[in-house]
């Protein structure tokens, strides 16, 4: 009776197999900590090195203990979200001992941009600038209260909030109209752009009072018909801030 002789390439991969199951095994025990696992896919031991780590902040409840007046008026302006110690530092050494340590109180022109700088990421009507042109080397403070940072005056444009589709409108067949041809903009919505919204257009009749007048029919302006939108809305495959051009 012949004896079957186990084949080389099996008992190569069966080698390796091993050895690779035991260096998983051994790479485990030394690089993976104990707590690991103990409360989830975390090392549990985080828990207690963070709770030792000295406090830094104090929060803003404990701001307004003693400066009541600043938080009342902060409450009520633009920055009530915006937590104390953002602009001013961790401040619980502050707290505890509030005659000699005293936080920060920026006054430099660096820190607003930080959040009012120009970026396409930021959301529609977050109020934006182009930090060398607006007011360039000026402190932001010498015009607005950081506290309650009202304009001085109304933005007289849109690009004040809305950079990103200025910007955008101003290099589109668009560029020539104002932002009242499609929207209807309350007098009011400049100083309070949140309790007064700018409509919006509803149905195509916004785009035809330029796109299907026979007026301008011998202009540039690109001409459609009614059988041309059917029974869909021109924003459906026109995005209306930046409109391809006439083909």
């Amino acid at each position: 009776m012949k004896t079957g002789r186990i084949p080389q390439q099996v008992v190569v991969l069966s080698v390796i197999a091993v050895v690779v199951v035991a260096g998983f095994f051994g790479m485990r025990a030394l690089f993976v900590p104990e707590s690991f696992g103990k409360y989830g896919h975390y090392r549990a031991d985080s828990v207690d090195a963070i709770r030792k780590l000295p406090i830094q902040y104090g929060g803003a409840k404990a701001c307004a203990e003693c400066h009541d007046e600043v938080a009342a008026t902060k409450s009520q302006g633009f920055h009530r979200g915006v937590s104390c110690e953002v602009c001013h530092g961790p401040a619980a050494a502050h707290i505890e001992d509030p005659g000699t340590i005293k936080p920060t109180a920026p006054r430099q022109r660096e820190l607003c941009p930080l959040c009012h700088n120009y970026s396409p990421s930021r959301p529609t009507g977050f109020p934006q600038i182009l930090t060398a042109q607006h007011n360039p080397g000026k402190p932001c403070m010498s015009c607005h209260k950081p506290h309650d940072p009202v304009p001085p005056n109304a933005p007289k444009e849109c690009s004040a909030c809305h950079r990103g589709i200025w910007s955008q409108k101003l290099v589109s067949p668009h560029a020539s109209l104002e932002c009242s041809t499609c929207h209807e903009v309350p007098k009011e919505h400049s100083v309070d752009p949140r309790g007064f919204v700018v409509s919006k257009p509803t149905g195509n009749q916004a785009c035809e009072r330029c796109h299907s007048n026979a007026a301008l029919a011998a202009s540039a302006i690109p001409q459609v018909t009614s059988e041309h939108t059917a029974r869909y809305l021109c924003w459906d495959c026109h995005y209306p801030h930046f409109p391809e051009g006439k083909k």
